[in-house]
């Protein structure tokens, strides 16, 4: 499964921006961490979010070398389902979104039970199984898409059946995370469209999505007020709280920021303020400056990321590339809305600098991937120019020696 690497700027390009990117989400979580009554204790050192951040910078960056290593068409279902690592990633995905909601394994933090926590020696490793799930999901529709690129236009024979492995994954998922449910949904009606389906067939569970998640909403009074909180922030000045800490620290960087380690809201001010509202310690410390250099950061991965499925002459590359360029944009732009209040408060991180294990590790191995994809694309032209002219030559070679036209055995050679 190992390819040989091939330079690529594109590649190259978007693995130093992924790269930009963590170090700069390991920077500011180790700011935002930051506590003037506590001394850090170095044998202690995964209890505290900036120190463990720094440690999974360069696993993350190991993680991606090595899976842009590896050949991504292995991933598909070219070859049958049984040998397709999607399919069995898939029900390792679900398997553990079922597990994380059993209370003797699933750990409840923040009123959520959301993660497993994993001994390992004198440590325990928390992991999210929604994380897994979400790049899973976008892995199986796109071999998916790719093995059934007609059929995927049959409503009965499969779009439902695919709708339905869908609907189970989030539906275990939003029991007790909407956000996470509802960016699985979007980024697999989004695959479902660029895969070929008919529209009408992708409109059609619309109401019965939207009637589901009402009524997640409606049994849940807390999500509710959130979403008022953000409409009517004065009248609900407890829930709107955070929303307006994060304008706060975001407004008082100003142009240049306060300059790195030096902003205020990160002492008790601004909650969640290492994993989901991280944008707003940048913006204070770096100011508006700061905030511009990582948006652009994320367009100019978008921009690249196009390119790749552009060039990408493989149905199966086109797809997962699209699925991973569409989930990590539209993941930073969600982040960004909440940051900024044009979003209700989700629990959704920044991809990459966000603080977390997890999203951090799973999401470089799918730039990894993006990686092996950009690479092996822009190989495949030059390799099909060589065999087209060693072809001609061959076919010039078989005319200049081929026997003369009615006379058996004589070979006509030319002076």
């Amino acid at each position: 499964m190992l390819t040989r690497a091939k330079y690529n700027c594109v590649a190259s390009s978007i693995a130093a921006i992924v790269v930009l990117l963590m170090a700069i989400g390991a920077v500011f979580v180790f700011s935002a961490s930051a506590n003037i009554g506590q001394d850090i204790d170095f044998q202690k050192f995964y209890e505290y979010p900036g120190l463990r951040q720094i440690l999974f910078f360069p696993i993350a960056c190991l993680i991606l070398y090595t899976a842009s290593a590896f050949d991504y068409r292995k991933l598909g279902a070219s070859n049958g389902w049984l040998k397709s690592p999607a399919l069995y990633l898939l029900i390792l995905s679900i398997a553990l979104l079922i597990l994380v909601l059993v209370p003797r394994f699933g750990t409840e933090i923040n009123y959520a039970r959301r993660w497993l926590r994993i001994p390992a020696g004198p440590v325990k490793i928390s992991f999210q199984p929604s994380e897994l799930a979400k790049w899973a999901i976008i892995l199986f529709l796109a071999a998916f898409c790719d093995k059934y690129s007609a059929g995927i236009k049959l409503f009965r024979k499969r779009f439902i059946p695919i709708c339905c492995i869908i609907g189970v994954v989030v539906g275990l998922i939003v029991i007790e995370d909407v956000g996470t449910a509802a960016l699985i949904s979007l980024l697999a009606f989004l695959m479902l469209i660029i895969g070929g389906a008919r529209w009408w067939h992708v409109l059609a569970p619309l109401p019965l999505a939207a009637l589901a998640f009402v009524a997640v909403l409606v049994r849940s009074p807390a999500r509710l007020e959130r979403i008022w909180a953000w409409l009517w922030p004065d009248k609900y000045p407890a829930l709107s709280y955070q929303a307006r800490q994060s304008l706060t620290a975001l407004g008082s960087g100003g142009s240049f920021g306060k300059g790195l380690g030096a902003g205020i809201c990160k002492y008790g001010h601004l909650p969640e303020d290492t994993t989901d509202f991280i944008f707003a310690i940048i913006g204070e410390e770096l100011g508006f400056v700061g905030n511009a250099a990582v948006i652009l950061l994320f367009i100019v991965f978008m921009w690249l990321g196009i390119l790749v499925v552009v060039r990408c002459k493989d149905r199966f590359g086109q797809l997962l590339a699209g699925g991973i360029v569409l989930a990590i944009g539209i993941q930073a732009a969600l982040n960004i809305g909440v940051v900024t209040v044009v979003l209700p408060t989700k629990g959704i991180p920044l991809p990459f600098v966000s603080a977390g294990g997890t999203s951090m590790l799973l999401s470089s191995a799918a730039v990894g991937v993006l990686l092996s994809i950009a690479r092996q694309s822009a190989g495949k032209p030059a390799e099909s120019k060589l065999q087209h002219k060693r072809a001609a030559a061959i076919e010039t070679d078989d005319r200049k020696y081929r026997p003369a036209r009615g006379v058996p055995g004589r070979v006509s050679i030319p002076f």
